[in-house]
């Protein structure tokens, strides 16, 4: 039931992101600006019902698993992304083809979480995308590696064959401070997210 629910969040996280790409033309035509949309999904325990006390109640969701998400929807606009999921997620949905973004500490989390970007269907992912993903994934074993020289050449290509992708750029961005400024010898490649 848990893959099930944890696909038809995705799924309907994605419809979102494909009514905007059309409405937004439309809000343009009539002067209005693009409406914009950050999507967090996370799966695990919550607790989820009206809650409050006799002088006010609403129907809400609690839990630690709550919490990552708004923490998730919150790292969307850092990464440039209109829907972060969780590795807990990402599992759960194998039909899904995903970007991984980071590994990260959000805020008010010691463990770190691996964020993903769904992109679709499996069958609705061309042959250009799945060259861009593979490109990217030997671009961050680079980074990972803390192999600058490697990583710099593929997410140099990356940007300037999807110039409108900002997670590439974020990358080469940190590879310019890590190069001049090298990590710790315990470096993980975890970055933390400071905002919430």
């Amino acid at each position: 039931m848990r893959r099930f629910l944890s696909l038809l969040a995705v799924l309907a996280a994605l419809a979102m992101q494909t009514a905007l790409t059309g409405l937004n033309p439309k809000l343009e035509e009539k002067g209005w600006p693009p409406l914009k949309i950050g999507v967090g999904v996370n799966t695990g325990r919550m607790s989820v019902g009206n809650m409050g006390s006799e002088f006010r109640v609403a129907y809400t969701v609690l839990g630690d698993a709550v919490n990552l998400a708004a923490r998730l929807e919150s790292a969307a606009k850092q990464y440039g992304a209109t829907i972060v999921i969780s590795e807990t997620t990402r599992a759960a949905v194998a039909d899904v083809v995903c970007r991984e973004l980071d590994r990260a500490r959000v805020k008010g989390r010691a463990q770190p979480v691996t964020l993903f970007e769904p992109l679709g269907l499996a069958d609705a992912v061309t042959t250009a995308m799945q060259q861009e993903l593979a490109d990217y994934a030997q671009a961050l074993a680079a980074y990972r590696a803390r192999d600058w020289q490697q990583a710099t050449l593929p997410f140099q290509q990356l940007v300037s064959a999807y110039p409108d992708q900002p997670l590439y750029k974020i990358y080469l961005d940190r590879i310019a401070v890590l190069r001049t400024h090298p990590p710790e010898d315990h470096w993980d490649g975890v970055f933390t997210l400071t905002e919430k």
